[in-house]
């Protein structure tokens, strides 16, 4: 739980007394390699904070399609079903032995009542998942296959977490073209 109390602590100011009350809100969670956090068609009701291991969101329509990679040291939720209460379109899948902390949206919900500064680290959390997002979706728009291949290889510890299947369906390729692009850059 440290991890999640830095990463707490490096955002917003808090009194210990509402830091420990923030934490007495979150549950560890483990998950197995391959095993579900979340399954398509099922309600979001918690968020999390990815202490260990790796989490990835696919949905599979004709093909499964790796849509997101969550690392250690990131706080994440899937907000297209959590907040408006919706069926997710996505899996949620442990990609390694993974471990990490929940806590359900009411009691997030209260604490953004009770607590100014966690309704602070809230707004600035999901800000900077915004800006993720819009790079990543500019990088899809601006950038060659290979140029996002080789931004990807610099992102520390992705390529520890995935598979070449997983990475080539995330970077919108098949696994064939992934094996061009990485013979011709050697």
């Amino acid at each position: 739980m440290q991890e999640l109390k830095n990463l707490i602590r490096s955002s917003v100011g808090l009194e210990e007394e509402d830091l420990q009350k923030i934490l007495g809100h979150f549950t560890l969670k483990t998950l197995q390699k391959s095993q579900l956090l979340l399954k398509r068609g099922q309600i979001a009701s918690h968020y999390y904070f990815l202490n260990k291991g790796a989490l990835r969101f696919f949905y599979n329509d004709d093909q499964e399609l790796t849509a997101w990679i969550v690392q250690p040291g990131e706080f994440f939720a899937e907000i297209s079903s959590l907040s408006p209460g919706l069926p997710s379109r996505f899996n949620i899948e442990a990609v390694v032995d993974t471990e990490l902390y929940s806590i359900h949206k009411n009691d997030m919900d209260l604490l953004y009542k009770q607590i100014p500064a966690w309704q602070e680290f809230g707004r600035k959390l999901w800000e900077g998942m915004a800006v993720r997002m819009i790079s990543e979706i500019i990088s899809f728009q601006t950038m060659t296959v290979e140029e996002r291949y080789l931004a990807f290889l610099q992102k520390p510890g992705f390529m520890q977490f995935i598979s070449v299947k997983q990475l080539a369906s995330y970077l919108g390729i098949t696994p064939n073209a992934l094996s061009r692009i990485r013979k011709n850059l050697r």
